[in-house]
């Protein structure tokens, strides 16, 4: 086939960053051919802002039926995610959408749904599975080396916002505008490279959300979630936005001893045995495993949006596999909706969650918010700080 004609629907932070990619021919087999955005400053920008002849809608439906494009780019507010895909795959569109795959899992498993049966390719921007620190991460835990995973720690504050950040515009940090804070903006990637190395999902959660602890927000900006898996391991994940300066650190413990990444750098505690082999035959009262200290040689890569970009038309055009398949995009919201849900209910909660009640307890908190936000500054974010 030829060049993909792409377009992209969204011209926030994003959406423009993805514009530019397109439009400056850094993504090989395709072209951007239009955009979507209701905002005239931003169609304006784009006419400014790009090379060739890019066709601009203000609506949605018009975009999706006289655009003529193969393929989109949905880099929409959280809420549109699912809708717009659907109705991107009832047009036989391929779609790539921005994370979070959606706000609740009710409509996401109807995305995921209409995504199968348009047979169409179905992406999800989790940019961080391009990082080969993860891959190795990953490579470590699916290869056996770590042996089964006894533990799970991640505890991520590096990810500082400032008042001004959620004063930046009006839907920001609102349970009707984002339907979340830090789980769903900044810790979503996080959360799925927690499932995604390891290979598996909690079986239950019980969690902390604090709102507005450190902002004059509606929504979390400080998590604490204990987790418990079906093989017996245990986790905890710990993410805020008020910490300065804070930690990232990515803990997992197995039978043949524990990865550790931190400060970009990857390090495995290799046993020369298995923990569980030296605890049955070791007899000498205190003792501990042999163990050997490996720096594994890996760079870590953090800014690959044009690489999940270009695995996806790559997908399209060859049939390989996606690195970040959409459908996937659930199991990190799933995650999420299960720490929101313990909270809420002051219980533990099993996953997977019912759907519904999640869905329900969402709409109490948007229906009965009282919050106002006192300023709204308007301001333009770095593409790189815009979750």
């Amino acid at each position: 086939m030829g060049l993909v004609k792409v377009g992209v629907i969204g011209i926030g932070n994003m959406g423009s960053s993805h514009v530019q990619m397109l439009d400056q021919g850094q993504i090989k087999g395709a072209t951007l051919t239009a955009i979507c955005s209701s905002n005239a400053s931003r169609t304006e920008w784009v006419k400014n802002n790009t090379q060739g002849n890019v066709q601009i809608f203000q609506d949605e439906e018009t975009f999706f039926n006289e655009s003529g494009i193969d393929a989109v780019l949905i880099a929409t507010p959280h809420y549109s995610h699912p809708e717009l895909a659907k109705k991107a795959f009832a047009k036989g569109i391929h779609v790539l959408i921005e994370k979070p795959a959606g706000v609740y899992t009710k409509d996401v498993l109807e995305m995921n749904e209409a995504a199968k049966s348009s047979g169409k390719v179905f992406g999800i921007m989790y940019n961080q599975r391009a990082n080969p620190l993860y891959q190795k991460v990953r490579d470590l835990i699916h290869s056996g080396e770590l042996g089964d995973i006894k533990r799970i720690n991640w505890i991520v504050t590096d990810i500082y916002r400032p008042q001004s950040y959620y004063d930046s515009s009006k839907w920001r940090a609102t349970w009707q505008g984002e339907g979340g804070g830090v789980l769903l903006n900044q810790a979503l990637h996080h959360l799925d490279i927690c499932q995604w190395t390891t290979g598996f999902l909690p079986k239950s959660i019980r969690a902390m959300c604090r709102i507005g602890k450190f902002h004059d927000i509606e929504v979390e900006d400080d998590v604490t979630a204990f987790m418990e898996y079906e093989n017996g391991a245990t986790g905890v994940f710990i993410t805020s936005t008020g910490e300065a300066p804070g930690s990232n650190r990515f803990e997992v413990a197995g039978d043949r001893g524990k990865i550790i990444v931190e400060n970009e750098e990857l390090t495995f505690y290799r046993l020369t045995q298995s923990e569980r082999e030296f605890n049955a035959s070791y007899t000498g009262g205190f003792g501990l495993p042999e163990w050997q200290k490996v720096v594994i040689p890996v760079k870590s890569e953090n800014a690959n949006h044009s690489m999940i970009v270009q695995n996806w038309i790559d997908s399209i055009v060859t049939g390989s596999s996606l690195l970040a398949p959409g459908t996937e995009g659930i199991k990190a919201l799933e995650i999420s909706n299960a720490i929101y849900l313990s909270s809420w209910l002051n219980e533990i909660v099993e996953l997977p969650i019912d759907p519904d009640l999640y869905y329900e307890k969402l709409q109490e908190k948007i229906n009965t918010s009282t919050y106002r936000k006192k300023h709204v500054r308007n301001i333009t974010l770095d593409v790189h700080g815009t979750h």
